[in-house]
């Protein structure tokens, strides 16, 4: 992948979508979620005809701050995961990625890089119209390590007022399916974590 990437979606929108770029502006990916399911669905294709689809997100459980989110390929394979660290999650949000459906063994964490951030967003966010204004201030920052603290990637918010903008750049060393599978990670984190900023 030609890095870094760019991550856009409306915040405003009825079906979240989020349209994924390269360096050179040509789209890699297009995720659509699919309303109105108790157990949380999501398509991801590799643009936004939808013509061949990339993977599904599923939820594991019913609605659940806890939840896993599981990565399969369009012929059902699972080819990993990302869980959400509930307790930990509370004052900067923090994911463990992992391979095939082995939910135990974290490969990858992301975790927001300042906790400080989340707590002014939290705060300004809920206030009438200022609140419309802290996207333009508060950016989240989330890093990518592996199991032994090597960071691998950076995700960052930019300034943007009816829209999520996020870049994600590069920082070691992935091969292709660790690539596939942090991205599809980042992805639905940001579905999570989209309200903020």
């Amino acid at each position: 992948m030609n890095y870094p990437l760019n991550f856009s979606f409306k915040i405003v929108a009825l079906a979240p979508q989020i349209r994924v770029t390269d360096a050179s502006g040509a789209q890699i990916l297009y995720v659509k979620q699919k309303l109105l399911k108790l157990k949380e669905h999501v398509e991801v294709f590799t643009d936004d005809s939808r013509a061949q689809k990339l993977c599904d997100i599923r939820a594991d459980r019913v609605i659940d701050w806890s939840a896993a989110y599981l990565f399969s390929d369009p012929a059902g394979n699972a080819f990993g995961g990302v869980r959400r660290k509930g307790m930990r999650s509370l004052w900067r949000a923090h994911y463990e990625i992992f391979a095939g459906d082995a939910k135990e063994d974290a490969q990858f964490t992301i975790r927001e890089e300042k906790a400080f951030v989340k707590v002014m967003d939290g705060i300004f966010g809920d206030i009438p119209v200022v609140g419309m204004l802290s996207g333009y201030v508060f950016h989240p920052s989330y890093l990518i390590t592996r199991g032994d603290g090597t960071p691998v990637l950076r995700v960052r918010k930019r300034p943007a007022m009816w829209e999520g903008k996020y870049d994600i750049e590069l920082l070691g060393e992935l091969d292709q399916s660790e690539q596939v599978r942090t991205l599809v990670a980042v992805l639905m984190m940001l579905l999570l974590e989209r309200r903020r900023g």
